[in-house]
């Protein structure tokens, strides 16, 4: 029996940064991408329609590229949808959730950041992973937003707009400074200590990682989400080392903008996806 692709899906393209990592732990495989870009930014959306829509969409994608594996490379996505997702497919679906775990055990000073969008930063389940894995943790929570265009800017061809990251990021910045304590007459003064680790919680956000780092004030430890998520494919699907160049690319919106941006990921040109569901 032919082995399916592993199909990535995100709002935008994102999930390129999750494919990078598949592509360097099975360079072999077969990929195929879907993303819902006629519907960005996802965070607009209220969450029963965005529900309903991620489900389709993926529905869709399922049909079309007869993958072996879906990877829901977003983080807004994973909490909607998943479990809708895993009832109606027969195939493994693998979720993105922010990198807190890693990010906790790799953190000296106990004191991480976490950068996503305002929907990530937001919702119940970001905190329950934070207080499951940080607890002993200062976390820096920063809701990054115009991460998101930017990085669909620049694979576009644009440039990056630096004094606009710079801008959004100042908190993290500003959290990387030892900041002294202030005492009062019933407790005395304790230091915070720097922040040493920052999660980058929007599969957006790794694309942009070389200019995060290159704005940084000081040398600090990034960690995504893509080799997890790679580990846990190669966990739940078989046979990725199947030589198969083909790695097709579905869109719901227009898509001749992100051709050149597509191919340096490996991906040929987009095509149209149909809504069939």
């Amino acid at each position: 029996m032919k082995q399916g692709p592993v199909l990535i899906f995100d709002s935008g393209v994102g999930g390129l940064s999750v494919a990078a990592a598949l592509r360097q732990h099975y360079p072999h495989a077969s990929f195929c991408y879907a993303c819902d870009n006629a519907w960005l930014p996802y965070g607009l959306r209220d969450d029963a329609s965005l529900a309903e829509r991620i489900l389709a969409v993926c529905l869709s994608a399922v049909a079309a590229c007869q993958p072996s594996v879906l990877v829901v490379a977003c983080n807004t996505a994973s909490t909607l949808a998943l479990e809708k997702l895993r009832w109606h497919l027969s195939i493994p679906v693998v979720g993105t959730v922010p990198a807190i775990k890693p990010a906790a055990a790799l953190s000296q000073t106990r004191h991480i950041g976490l950068l996503a969008t305002r929907a990530t930063v937001g919702r119940p389940y970001t905190q329950e992973l934070i207080d499951r894995f940080a607890s002993d943790c200062v976390v820096t929570k920063v809701a990054a937003d115009a991460l998101v265009s930017e990085a669909e800017a620049w694979l576009a061809g644009q440039p990056l707009d630096k004094a606009r990251i710079h801008t959004a990021l100042m908190p993290l910045w500003q959290a990387a400074q030892p900041r002294p304590g202030v005492s009062t007459l019933d407790t005395p003064a304790i230091d915070t200590p720097a922040l040493d680790t920052i999660v980058l919680g929007c599969t957006h956000f790794p694309l942009l990682q070389p200019w995060l780092a290159q704005l940084a004030p000081v040398p600090l430890q990034w960690v995504d989400s893509g080799d997890a998520i790679a580990r846990r494919v190669g966990q739940v699907a078989e046979m990725l080392m199947v030589m198969n160049p083909d790695s097709r690319c579905f869109t719901t919106g227009p898509a001749d903008h992100l051709t050149e941006g597509l191919a340096r990921y490996g991906f040929q040109p987009a095509q149209p996806l149909s809504l069939t569901h």
